[in-house]
């Protein structure tokens, strides 16, 4: 008999959207493996939605808010059932993009710095000199990412009136130029390392999701210690914030700074749509997609 998989997806978040994608792709990778595979749309009463489909597994394919912050993570540790990716403290602690900033300094990775401010605080002066990237502190898929280029007169103007995507706590750190390069970890190992080079203004939501909105360099185009560093770096974070199954981390890389890669984010439930990077980095290390959502499957469990 198949193991019954449920697969969260939707949610509450403003990135409702992209997990419905990933959530219907991993659902069909895994009927495709032989799983019998239940959909659910996680509400505010996802615990009865849960007990209702009496899965063994949960797969979580949930984004942003109330998906990857750790709150979920609790309902799923209550439930009891093994789930994917990383458990309640990693999760929260990685969805808080300054404190995660902070564990990862103490571990001697480099990080931009930045301030946290109050989001009209953020719309009404510069709270650092331009240039500078002004970002929700809690959210993912670059939502609400505005970038203030050097020599801008005031910050843009569209901060005061995001909250829904923003929320109140804006992150304002210092711009890091080079070149975009991501790398995914599956638990104990790193994948690879990708060049994005977006063909939008910069790497936003429309080209981390539109077709053809980035082009993906894989392998990246770059020397071998820098690959090796960037691999070493995805790794460590990955391990310092207690992260399990898959993650990804975002690297700025400047060949002319010191150090030349710098730390951005870690992502503790990458995307799974087609255009999603660690699928691809995945594939180029000989495993499908649908071999991948398998193994997260296999690799759930709880406590996480």
């Amino acid at each position: 008999m198949s193991k019954r998989i449920a697969v969260l997806l939707g949610g509450l978040s403003p990135e409702r959207e992209v997990s419905l994608v990933s959530g219907k792709a991993v659902a069909d990778g895994l009927r495709a493996k032989g799983y019998d595979v239940v959909e659910i749309d996680a509400g505010r009463n996802l615990f009865d939605q849960l007990a209702e489909a009496d899965p063994d597994v949960v797969f979580n394919a949930l984004h942003g808010e109330w998906g990857e912050d750790g709150r979920v993570q609790g309902v799923l540790e209550h439930f009891g059932k093994p789930y994917t990716h990383s458990g309640v403290l990693a999760s929260s602690l990685a969805m808080n993009k300054q404190m995660t900033k902070d564990v990862l300094r103490a571990a001697g990775i480099a990080c931009p710095e930045g301030v946290i401010v109050e989001r009209r605080e953020a719309a009404a002066n510069h709270v650092l000199p331009p240039p500078y990237v002004a970002k929700p502190n809690a959210q993912g898929s670059s939502v609400g990412v505005h970038i203030v280029l050097e020599g801008a007169n005031r910050p843009p103007a569209g901060l005061a009136g995001e909250e829904d995507q923003l929320g109140e706590e804006i992150l304002v750190e210092r711009y890091i130029a080079g070149r975009e390069l991501t790398v995914a970890v599956l638990d104990d190992r790193a994948l690879a390392v990708t060049e994005i080079i977006p063909n939008t203004r910069f790497y936003d939501y429309e080209a981390k999701y539109s077709a053809g909105g980035s082009d993906h360099i894989i392998p990246a185009q770059i020397p071998e210690d820098i690959e090796i560093m960037a691999k070493e770096l995805a790794l460590k974070a990955h391990q310092v914030l207690g992260c399990k199954g898959l993650t990804r981390s975002d690297f700025r890389y400047d060949e002319s700074a010191n150090p030349p890669l710098w730390l951005l984010e870690i992502n503790t439930q990458p995307g799974m749509t087609p255009t999603s990077l660690a699928p691809e980095q995945a594939l180029h290390d000989g495993m499908s997609f649908e071999d991948l959502v398998m193994w997260m499957a296999e690799n759930a469990s709880c406590p996480r």
